[in-house]
């Protein structure tokens, strides 16, 4: 499909993920289990943009009651954060976490992937706690923030 495609198939690989990959699209479709829970990856190649992105995206919702409060956790979460983001979809509640890279005249190395992939995959971890405490025991969001930054 390209060399960005081809370098995250061969990073997969070789770090020992299993993917599918998806028909059509330059998209491998993963999965991690961390300490505080497990969730769905996705590993996109634009070729055209020479960027890479890694998604964690968590299989519950935010119901629409209590997105403003998953938004407030997430502005909270990404204020000072380096590597990447949270977002949430305010139409569905599908929150999720976004490492990118542009590599434009630049190689995709397996450092490059492996540093985004696993920066991603902690960050989700780390702060999925705080993310069902607010869902599942009404914790403010700032309580939240603090249980997890302290």
């Amino acid at each position: 499909m390209g060399r960005i495609y081809d370098a995250m198939v061969q990073f997969f690989r070789e770090d020992e993920w299993p993917f599918t990959e998806i028909q059509g699209k330059p998209i491998l479709r993963t999965g991690f289990s961390g300490d505080n829970g497990q969730w769905a990856c996705f590993a996109q190649a634009r070729e055209e943009q020479d960027q890479f992105i890694f998604y964690s995206i968590l299989q519950l919702r935010a119901p629409e009651e209590k997105r403003p409060a998953i938004a407030e956790f997430i502005t909270r979460a990404n204020y000072g954060m380096v590597i990447g983001n949270f977002e949430m979809d305010y139409s569905d509640g599908e929150i999720r976490y976004k490492t990118s890279i542009d590599v434009e005249g630049a190689e995709l190395t397996f450092p490059l992937i492996r540093n985004l992939v696993y920066a991603n995959v902690r960050v989700m971890d780390r702060y999925l706690p705080g993310i069902m405490q607010i869902l599942y025991a009404d914790v403010t969001p700032e309580e939240a923030i603090r249980s997890i930054e302290g």
